[in-house]
């Protein structure tokens, strides 16, 4: 049997890019396995036989990880196979799909699904940009009606000003070299989605580095033009959700003096209530008319809003809200919500809340990450959660979705260089936004109110970040036109978010960006109007940043009356089985005798105590001091002589040390009878004479010499 192999490759980024087309997963409306390094991934591409009857296009990207890809098996003891996909994956997949959906008309109907199956993992190529690559291609051959292709690169920066693309993940694990680094995708003339994130990486930095990933993106569409000229197939005639004119006349006709005093208000509750009332006026105008098929009435409802909302913006700089184009919505900030509470902040922007509360607690609340491409434990988590209250509707509660995910994955992202190392403060660190409002980008909410936390907490961050949303509006955004008219929009809410054709969130500090998720519905932007937002981001951030300044400047002196008190000491490696003892036995005693809450010993020998109070924690340090002191011959000890042996003495050292006295060093002269010098109980002072593997030798006489 043949399985009808057609290969393409292409050398990128120093490594060669291949392509295969075969048999495989035949059933499929497409497949394409894609191999870059070893790093090998199979995408497949279906797309469903029939229409199905909702407002909506259907789309979904699953990423699936398969540990044997990296010659894992992990799980739980019990459940040794791949499970729910981990958050990276979910990140992976909200990645790929951010870039390939623009380009699907929203009117399509039928079912497609993409679903990426990671099938080996070298350790070193990472498989997020074989998967968008593969996908595009997939998507692009196919008779699926798609606008692709797209491709995407990750690139870095390095502190010593190297620029690299597609960087190793060894490059990468090493965070102190890393000034930024960014995975950014597109088609040929525009930039349609990019994660990144920085040390306070410069606007005019991150723009050029755009620039230069866009043009390396565009090598990649043109092989794959290349491919679809070879082996591509006619794209299907897909029906349109489409109204028929009469209808849409009829639509217009009603809207035409009514539809702005519904969109246009500063009260999202109030907005909501009047556009709720007019579509429903409309239906029943419909009905009066004689219009039976109402199933598309919503979406040219919907449609007639987007034209009004572009059209103001565009012809009047005339936003819902009546704000200028570049004026942030009213802000609020203040700490310190809760006294038993380690850290709180609430951050207000227009009708956007998050309440944001920090938790302290040992290094041995670390979390662990098994993953099919990382293992490490997680010092700090920013954990994000989006209530159905929050837009004034109900819903389901105790499950994250993908969605709170992804912005919680953002604003981590966005503070996470300003954590200080384990060594400046040993805690780990949890921080949870809960979403109270929202009207407009809450994830960059978060990020402030996560900042002004930490330092109620006592957190010594390095600088308090802020974020903002940035949005745009196009002329004809479907248009061929390079270089149509378009607006910038700060700080977008409600309408703007749900209309506009981009939402671009940036955070960072006084000195530069720490964060950006760019996505689009249009095709994409220029690196010139990325510039724009960028410089215009910077403005929202550095007002955010004042509000901030006012409620909290600098972190609390000390953390909180209620967080753990932690201490360190550092001991020898090899001293560390004396510390834990047989079966964990002379740890879980101290952790016992002293009230403290956990002792985590880290395989350098830095030992962390944690507890209530200082003077609990400070008790358990000093017994560790004492377990792993070191004698040295010539010192003077002291204790409790415990045993008496025919040829000397026992003496209690104190932590579970002793020595030994032999009966020629108790006292100058003959010794008959060691009870005749000491006697169990005896509290004395001696010298150390000798210590040889771990055993102490000690002389009573020479002490009183």
């Amino acid at each position: 049997m043949e399985l009808n192999k057609k290969e393409f490759q292409i050398e990128f980024a120093g490594k060669p890019l291949k392509l295969t087309i075969s048999q495989i997963a035949e059933q499929a409306t497409s497949a394409v396995m894609g191999q870059y390094g070893d790093t090998v991934v199979l995408v497949t591409a279906v797309m469903g036989k029939e229409d199905r009857d909702i407002d909506y296009f259907p789309l979904t990207v699953d990423y699936e990880e398969r540990f044997y890809a990296a010659g894992k098996i992990i799980g739980s003891r019990f459940v040794r196979r791949e499970g729910r996909p981990s958050e990276e994956a979910i990140l992976s997949g909200r990645m790929i799909d951010r870039t390939l959906r623009p380009l699907f008309d929203g009117r399509m109907r039928r079912d497609v699904q993409i679903v990426i199956t990671v099938l080996s993992y070298d350790e070193t190529n990472d498989p997020d940009f074989v998967s968008l690559f593969s996908a595009s291609t997939a998507l692009a051959i196919s008779e699926i009606p798609w606008q692709g292709p797209v491709a995407g690169v990750r690139l870095a920066k390095l502190k010593n000003g190297e620029f690299i693309i597609n960087p190793s993940n060894q490059i990468l694990g090493d965070a102190e070299n890393i000034y930024f680094e960014s995975f950014v995708s597109g088609t040929e003339d525009k930039i349609n989605m990019v994660e990144f994130s920085g040390k306070e990486a410069l606007e005019n930095e991150v723009a050029e580095a755009f620039e230069n990933a866009h043009s390396e993106t565009k090598k990649l569409i043109e092989f794959q033009k290349e491919i679809v000229q070879k082996i591509g197939k006619s794209k299907a005639d897909v029906l349109l959700a489409e109204a028929d004119s009469d209808i849409k006349n009829k639509i217009k006709e009603f809207l035409k003096d009514k539809l702005e005093a519904a969109v246009y208000g500063k009260e999202k509750t109030e907005q909501h209530k009047k556009i709720d009332e007019l579509k429903s006026a409309l239906k029943d105008f419909l009905v009066k008319g004689g219009t039976e098929d109402l199933s598309k009435v919503d979406y040219v409802f919907e449609e007639e809003i987007n034209n009004l909302v572009h059209k103001n913006i565009l012809e009047k700089e005339m936003r819902p809200d009546g704000r200028k184009l570049d004026e942030v919505r009213p802000l609020y900030a203040e700490t310190g919500l809760f006294k038993r509470l380690h850290g709180s902040a609430l951050f207000i922007r227009g009708g956007t809340q998050a309440l944001a509360v920090t938790t302290l607690a040992a290094p041995g609340a670390e979390q662990l990450i098994e993953t099919m491409e990382i293992s490490y434990k997680r010092r700090f988590m920013l954990h994000y959660n989006f209530p159905p209250y929050s837009t004034g509707e109900t819903g389901r509660l105790g499950f994250t979705g993908r969605r709170e995910i992804g912005h919680g994955a953002l604003a981590e992202k966005a503070v996470r260089s300003m954590i200080p190392s384990k060594e400046e403060f040993p805690y780990t660190i949890r921080v949870v936004s809960e979403i109270l409002a929202s009207n407009g980008s809450s994830s960059m909410a978060t990020v402030c109110a996560a900042s002004m936390s930490l330092m109620d907490a006592g957190v010594p961050i390095k600088n308090v970040v802020g974020g903002i949303a940035m949005g745009l509006f196009v002329e004809n955004p479907k248009s061929e036109i390079r270089n149509p008219k378009y607006k910038i929009l700060t700080d977008i809410q409600g309408p703007e978010d749900h209309y506009g054709d981009m939402d671009c969130k940036v955070a960072g500090t006084k000195n530069g960006i720490t964060a950006i998720q760019m996505d689009v519905k249009v095709d994409g932007v220029t690196p010139q109007m990325f510039k724009e937002v960028l410089d215009h981001a910077k403005k929202a951030r550095l007002e955010i940043l004042e509000t901030i300044n006012k409620a909290i400047s600098k972190p609390r002196e000390k953390v909180s009356d209620f967080a753990p008190v932690i201490m360190t000491i550092d001991i020898q490696s090899e001293q560390i089985g004396e510390v834990i003892g047989p079966g964990g036995k002379i740890i879980n005693a101290i952790i016992s005798d002293t009230g403290v809450t956990s002792i985590d010993i880290e395989q350098t020998g830095r030992v962390f105590v944690a507890g209530p109070d200082s003077k609990k924690v400070q008790a358990a340090i000093d017994t560790v001091k004492g377990i792993t002191k070191e004698f040295r011959p010539g010192e003077i000890v002291e204790g409790q002589v415990i045993k008496i042996l025919e040829f000397g003495a026992i003496v209690d050292l104190g932590n579970g040390r002793d020595g030994m006295i032999h009966v020629s060093e108790l006292k100058e002269g003959f010794v008959k009878k060691v009870e005749d010098v000491v006697k169990i109980g005896d509290f004395i002072r001696a010298k150390v004479i000798k210590v040889e593997n771990g055993k102490i030798g000690l002389s009573l006489k020479a002490a009183r010499e």
